[in-house]
C-alpha cells in the first residue's frame, strides 16, 4: 500500500497506525532531501525501528527519478524474502501518489497495491490550497525542473486516492476544514488515524486503471455542488464554447475566485479540443487533454475507455456533441453569483455563436501562449 502526502505529522501518524495494527508490517521510505547530496537516502524499518537502509544514485539529476528506479527492487526483495506480510511506502512529502501508484502496478503480478491513502491534518488543507510558493522554494522540489507549487501538488495529493488519513495535529480541525476537505475529495473515505479503521480499508484491493480514469479531464469525478459550514461548491456547466479573449481577459479573477478549481472546458477558435483547467493557490494550469469524443470518427470510439464514453454520453449535445463547459469551484465564501455573472460573460454571444465554427476559428488566439508555448 502507499501513504503520502506533505503532512509530515500526519503521514507518520498514519503509517505508526498501520505498524501498529498489522503484523509482520515493513516501511520503505526514500527521502528526497538528500538529493542535492547526489543520492536518494532510502530507509526500512519495521514496528522496532529501521533495520537497513542505503542510498540510491540520482538518475538524470532527478532525485523523484532514482526513487522510480529504486522503488520497485526494493519491494520485490522485500516480497521475496518473504518476512513480511505487507510492505508500506511511505512518500516522501512532495512525492504525488498517482505517479507511484502507476509504477507499482506496471509490475503485474510480482507486486499487488491493496490501497493507496494521503494522510491530511485537516487544519491545513486550506494553508496548503492557498500556498503559490514553488516547492524550490520550499525545499521540497523533486528534480531541478521541478515548477510545481506547493498547492497544486498538495490538491493533487488529496484528490486521487480512495482513502484520506485524518491525523489532527496541534490546532484542531474545525466544521469549515472538515467541509472543505469532503467536498474537494468526493470519490475518497475519510478515516480517522487510531480508530482501527485504516489498515483494513487499505488493504482491501485498489484498482489503479479506475482510480487514473477518475482523474482523466475528460471524465474525471469532479466536486458537486454544496454549501456547508461557509464553504461553497459551484458546478457551473454550459453547452456554449467560451470567448477566447474574453476568457483570458478575465483569467485572473477567475483564478483567484476559488481555493481549488478543476474542470474541462471548450474554446471556440479550438472546437475539436477538449482542455482541461487546474487552479490552486492562485496559479493557473490548462492544457490539451486530446479531442473530444464528438471529434472522433466512430470508428475510434472502441479505443475509447468505457469511462470516456459514459461521461460523453452525459454531456451528450445534438447539435456538437460532449464539448461543454464543465467546472467546479470550491472554496470558503464563494461569491456565487458574481462567479456565475463573469463566467457568463467569457461565452460567446447569441451573435457570436450563430456565426458558427468557421467564424470561431478567426477568434482571438489568446490562449496560444499558454497552450502552444514556444521551447
Amino acid at each position: 500500500m502507499i501513504v503520502g502526502g506533505l503532512c509530515e505529522d500526519a503521514r507518520r501518524a498514519a503509517v505508526a497506525d498501520i505498524l501498529h495494527t498489522v503484523p509482520g508490517t515493513v516501511v520503505l521510505h526514500h527521502d528526497l532531501s538528500t538529493g542535492p547530496e547526489g543520492s536518494v537516502h532510502r530507509v526500512i524499518r519495521d514496528i522496532n525501528g529501521p533495520f537497513a537502509g542505503g542510498h540510491a544514485p540520482l538518475v538524470n539529476d532527478c532525485a523523484c527519478c532514482a526513487l522510480r528506479e529504486d522503488l520497485v527492487p526494493e519491494l520485490v526483495r522485500l516480497a521475496d524474502a518473504g518476512t513480511y506480510r505487507l510492505a508500506v511506502v511511505e512518500l516522501w512529502d512532495s512525492v504525488e501518489p498517482q505517479a507511484m501508484a502507476a509504477v507499482i502496478a506496471a509490475e503485474g503480478e510480482s507486486l499487488e497495491l491493496t490501497g493507496v491513502a494521503t494522510a491530511v491534518d485537516p487544519a491545513l488543507v486550506l494553508p496548503y490550497l492557498s500556498n503559490g510558493d514553488d516547492l524550490a522554494e520550499a525545499g521540497l522540489a523533486a528534480a531541478p525542473t521541478d515548477q510545481r507549487t506547493v498547492a497544486d501538488t498538495f490538491a493533487r495529493q488529496i484528490e486521487y486516492p480512495t482513502v484520506i488519513a485524518l491525523a489532527e495535529g496541534d490546532e484542531p480541525a474545525d466544521d469549515a476544514d472538515l467541509a472543505l476537505l469532503t467536498q474537494l475529495t468526493p470519490a475518497a473515505r475519510h478515516l480517522r488515524v487510531g480508530d482501527g479503521t485504516l489498515a483494513p480499508a487499505l488493504m482491501a484491493g485498489y484498482d489503479h486503471e479506475a482510480a487514473a480514469a477518475r482523474h482523466h479531464p475528460a471524465c474525471a469525478l469532479l466536486p458537486q455542488e454544496a454549501d456547508d459550514h461557509g464553504v461553497a461548491t459551484l458546478v457551473w456547466r454550459r453547452d456554449r464554447p467560451f470567448h477566447p479573449g474574453r476568457l483570458y481577459a478575465a483569467l485572473e479573477d477567475l483564478t483567484c475566485a476559488a481555493a481549488r478549481i478543476r474542470g474541462r472546458f471548450w474554446l471556440a477558435d479550438r472546437t475539436d479540443t477538449l482542455l482541461s483547467w487546474d487552479a490552486a493557490g492562485g496559479a493557473l494550469y490548462v492544457a490539451s487533454a486530446g479531442p473530444w469524443l464528438a471529434a472522433l470518427p466512430d470508428a475510434a470510439w472502441e479505443m475509447v475507455p468505457a469511462e470516456r464514453r459514459v461521461a460523453a454520453a452525459l454531456d451528450w449535445h445534438p447539435e456538437h456533441g460532449d464539448r461543454c463547459q464543465h467546472l467546479t469551484f470550491t472554496s470558503p465564501g464563494l461569491d456565487r453569483d458574481n462567479l456565475v455573472l463573469l463566467l457568463d460573460s467569457c461565452l460567446l454571444d447569441d451573435a457570436e455563436y450563430a456565426a458558427g465554427p468557421q467564424a470561431w476559428t478567426e477568434l482571438s488566439r489568446a490562449f496560444d501562449e499558454l497552450l502552444d508555448p514556444v521551447s
